[in-house]
């Protein structure tokens, strides 16, 4: 889709790291936009930041956990700016722990944060742009982990299963909206980033619901990545994405070669299970 003066853009998550980076692309091309986020104080000061480079920004509190939540946003959006045209999907937690250890707790918040946020945002924002008819976009952030299962050696021993897996499942969701989008002329890519500046960890355990053992405090050393992407650079992956309608968008293509090697991989299997095949064929 183009995006230009008009065009209104809900972005959730939008208090900071790439929801923030998203909301100034899309104020950059002069669209309006709605900054959401847990925390109001976070999407007043996006929202404030927004104006003052001249767009036309309000800032809105949402608990993604919550369909009655967004629909009151969804809701503020209409009676701000007429229509919606864009959702950008970015609430998500990250954890380290052990796969075989983590308790029903953890994969509980993971998936609530990671996945169901994502599909509950796009099942109530998503008949709204369908509901006008004149197309629009979806894009959902997931990551890199999306597309390769890193090991702990890779990225500084931390042990990234929970993240990984429902990264892996929002790339499965994302590509499945889209084909189901499609005729409908609304596109929707999956944004696989790599390191992002980012208080993620910290603003997630802040916000943790008491059913995933409540709120607590990130260590210091959380939301500090001394070689990550700034927030501001992610702005141009994310408009060529939704301008380019790209079904993978991709803010660090210098990590090819690690996807390539699940590639690899793959395709070293699928010689594998052939040849068990032509095996049978020749029984």
């Amino acid at each position: 889709m183009e995006i230009g003066p008009g065009t209104t853009g809900i972005v959730i998550g939008g208090g900071g790291a790439i929801g923030r980076g998203t909301a100034l692309g899309l104020a950059s091309r002069g669209a309006n936009v709605v900054v959401a986020d847990i925390e109001i104080y976070s999407a007043t000061r996006v929202a404030e930041e927004l104006e003052s480079l001249g767009a036309a920004a309000i800032p809105v509190r949402v608990d993604a956990t919550d369909r009655t939540s967004l629909a009151e946003l969804a809701d503020a959006a209409e009676a701000r700016f007429g229509s919606i045209d864009l959702l950008s999907n970015n609430v998500g937690v990250v954890q380290a722990a052990s796969l075989l250890e983590a308790t029903e707790e953890e994969w509980g918040w993971n998936i609530e944060f990671n996945l169901m946020s994502i599909v509950r945002a796009c099942s109530v924002i998503v008949p709204r742009i369908q509901a006008h008819g004149c197309g629009g976009h979806v894009i959902n952030t997931a990551s890199m982990a999306a597309l390769w299962a890193a090991r702990p050696e890779e990225v500084s021993g931390v042990q990234l299963g929970l993240y990984t897996t429902t990264k892996h499942a929002v790339l499965g969701y994302t590509e499945t909206l889209r084909n189901d989008l499609a005729a409908e002329n609304i596109g929707v890519s999956c944004l696989c980033p790599g390191t992002v500046e980012s208080n993620l960890s910290a603003t997630s355990l802040r916000n943790r619901p008491a059913r995933f053992g409540g709120p607590a405090e990130a260590p210091d050393s959380q939301g500090r990545v001394p070689f990550a992407m700034a927030q501001e650079a992610v702005t141009k992956y994310v408009l060529a994405a939704i301008e380019g309608n790209r079904n993978i968008a991709l803010t660090h293509p210098g990590a090819r070669p690690l996807v390539e090697r699940r590639a690899k991989a793959l395709a070293a299997d699928f010689d594998f299970f052939d040849a068990i095949a032509a095996e049978e064929g020749n029984a």
